[in-house]
């Protein structure tokens, strides 16, 4: 893992370096022409440093439309035809196979990747390099893993190593790095995963740092606080970089929406909103690319609060028409621009009321540019230490860890999801609807409830007890009064103390003087959480099922065995649920997924006659010879869910249940599928 790190690494630097390279040669020849592709391989490495934002100001208004329109048009089909998960900003695809394919990333997204978020940057597309890069390196560890056909968790971990040499190459940020891959991509900090991602993360950091120089992204402004009191504007600018977010996440969702009800082709859609965010450059160029010259602006205090103002609108509507047509790039760095502008704004206006007792303009923009990615990520640790690394400077972390920590908190308050999981959850992945790590919470005494328990009389004597004991297998036998109510228990345990005095006895005690009334019972609606607590803090290995209604009616027995084995086998079904989830994720719904050996895993919508029923009343492993494995069920939100069901869940309108069998009961299935449920509960 230690020598694929190190490799990853090499391949993330390389690859971001390379990608910087590709993006200046696409800007030089659709904003400069033949002598913009000239300089770029004058200048080599340096020209990734150019912006197209000077030349964006001298070109005709119609230019200003034409050159993002067109790379919208080629981006487009590019993604379409060739990597669809190419689209958008990248990393929420990155999580998405992190969290249910295993890791697994196709290998072609590499070159198609590249190649269209540098169309979608090089032509004035208002997004950024960061996600595209992040993606890229995700993708090459994961093709790494692949080939060495290692198992998921060091496929995932190599996807990680890749996520973090993008991070570390882009900022020059080895330490934000490997956070922002263990705290966002992998989502685990355990040695066994994070060593690696470190060790690509240094790697990456160090390529670069060489092919490229060391040097901080931005200008640092001069920055200290000048007073204590100074922290109240700056807990201020973390709900301004909160609300911000939040803006940006819900635009970026509503046009998202939007452009897919657009009434045209998939692939061509992007050239609508290239030429759109060409209409909103014709007034605000600032909007073109990543923006790296307005946040530089920003920072140095010297863009009027007034243009920085129209900015935070602006490219909050620019980014969400590039990523929502099509487009392809990343949100971390308008992220950046929307808190640099937005700071600036805060910044001017403490600087107007309050002269000579605070900071400049643009140490509130450094601060906020933070706040807002932490805010917008759900990630204030990785954004604390990204805006370190980026400017250098161990001044700012008082004010700006205030400031991101307020930001995040305004975020999730204001809106559950991070501008990644927002994505995911449109397409029914929710990485925060874990399944609860104790099984037996998710499984009732319903479940394991034994019927035909041992009851004796309360009049019955010791002879008539031990004929019982012998005949049966339970540890536990109940005792009920002559009027059938359920009054306790005799353990074993009591009837092997008395064995030796049977001829004493039999005639002289009855089960009334044994039972135990302090026996615990518990309804069939409990779940096996709490009676597994039970058996652990007694000495019982069985326990009464009474009645909700009334708790002297006995109704069953569940014992401990039964419970372990419920657990064991609930788990094993979790994993292998897990399995073909991701099976389904790759196949897309309504599919087929051949299992081997004449086996199948198939989506099948539930029948409207169904609907209402329980999955148990269905009985369909009895009927058919079908295991139902997970329902599909819609979200009110948009987007659907995937759970693992019980017997007791309850079809709706919409749902579908995946059903795992032979090809021959699958189709079985599909046949009677007119036919009603039948009235009688199955097992």
């Amino acid at each position: 893992m230690v020598g694929c790190a190190v490799f990853v690494g090499l391949a993330g630097a390389l690859g971001a370096v390379l990608f910087r390279l590709m993006i200046r040669l696409i800007q030089g020849f659709f904003f400069e022409g033949l002598p913009g592709v000239e300089a770029v391989f004058e200048e080599g490495i340096a020209a990734e440093t150019r912006d197209p934002l000077d030349v964006a100001r001298t070109l005709p208004w119609y230019w200003r439309i034409a050159i993002p329109a067109a790379g919208g048009a080629l981006v487009g089909p590019l993604i379409y035809f060739f990597a669809r998960e190419a689209r958008g900003h990248g990393i929420p695809e990155v999580m998405k196979a992190v969290a249910i394919r295993g890791g697994v990333i196709r290998a072609r997204i590499v070159g198609v990747k590249a190649l269209a978020s540098a169309l979608s940057i090089g032509t004035g597309g208002s997004v950024g390099r960061e996600g595209p890069i992040v993606q890229i390196g995700s993708a090459f560890g994961s093709t790494i893993g692949q080939k060495l056909q290692l198992n998921a968790a060091g496929v995932r971990t190599l996807v990680g190593c890749g996520a973090a040499a993008g991070i570390s190459a882009t900022f020059n940020a080895p330490i934000a790095g490997a956070i922002f891959a263990a705290e966002i991509i992998v989502g685990d900090f355990a040695v066994t995963q994070f060593t690696p991602i470190v060790i690509s993360s240094v790697v990456a950091s160090v390529v670069t740092r060489y092919a490229i120089g060391n040097h901080p992204a931005f200008p640092v402004p001069d920055y200290e606080i000048v007073s204590p009191f100074e922290l109240g504007p700056y807990m201020i600018a973390g709900v301004v970089a909160g609300l911000v977010a939040v803006a940006f996440i819900r635009t970026l969702s509503f046009a998202e929406d939007a452009f897919e009800r657009v009434p045209l082709p998939e692939w061509s859609k992007a050239t609508i909103g290239g030429a759109l965010v060409g209409v909103m450059a014709i007034w605000l160029p600032n909007i073109y690319g990543v923006g790296y010259t307005t946040i530089s602006g920003a920072l140095t205090g010297q863009l009027a609060a007034t243009l920085l103002g129209l900015l935070v609108v602006a490219k909050i509507v620019a980014t969400s028409i590039t990523i929502g047509s099509g487009g392809s790039g990343g949100v971390f760095a308008p992220s950046l621009f929307l808190g640099a502008t937005a700071g600036g704004v805060v910044g001017s206006l403490v600087e107007q009321y309050f002269p000579g007792a605070t900071a400049t303009s643009g140490a509130y923009a450094l601060v906020t540019m933070g706040a807002v990615v932490a805010a917008a990520t759900h990630a204030p640790v990785s954004a604390i230490i990204i805006i370190f690394e980026l400017t250098q400077t161990i001044d700012i972390i008082p004010a700006l860890m205030t400031a991101c920590v307020i930001s995040t908190l305004v975020a999730q308050i204001s809106y559950r999801d991070s501008i990644y999981t927002t994505k995911l959850r449109r397409q029914g992945v929710d990485l925060f609807e874990a399944q609860n790590p104790n099984v037996l919470k998710d499984l009732s005494v319903r479940d394991v409830i034994v019927q035909d328990p041992v009851v004796i009389p309360a009049s019955a004597d010791f002879k008539t007890i031990l004929d019982l004991v012998v005949a049966s297998p339970h540890n536990q036998f109940y005792v009920a009064s002559p009027t059938g109510a359920h009054i306790g228990a005799i353990s074993l345990l009591e009837i092997r103390r008395l064995i030796y005095e049977q001829d004493a006895l039999q005639h002289v005690v009855v089960a009334g003087d044994l039972v135990d009334s302090s026996h615990p019972s518990v309804t069939d609606d409990v779940d096996l959480s709490v009676v597994m607590s039970i058996f652990s803090s007694s000495h019982v290995d069985e326990i009464a099922v009474v009645n909700a209604d009334d708790r002297t009616k006995l109704v069953g027995t569940v014992r401990e065995k039964d419970v372990i084995e419920a657990s064991n086998t609930e788990q094993l079904r979790r994993d292998l649920a897990g399995g073909m989830q991701t099976s389904l994720h790759a196949a897309g719904a309504g599919q087929t997924v051949d299992l081997g050996d004449g086996h199948q895993l198939r989506e099948i919508m539930a029948p409207p006659h169904v609907v209402g029923s329980s999955l148990r009343r269905l009985g369909l492993r009895e009927r058919v010879g079908v295991q139902i494995l997970l329902v599909r069920s819609k979200r009110a939100e948009g987007g659907t869910h995937l759970r693992v069901p019980h017997g007791d869940d309850v079809l709706v309108e919409g749902d579908a249940v995946i059903v795992a069998g032979t090809r021959q009961a699958l189709d079985m299935l599909d046949a009677l599928s007119a036919q009603p449920p039948p009235e009688t509960t199955a097992s």
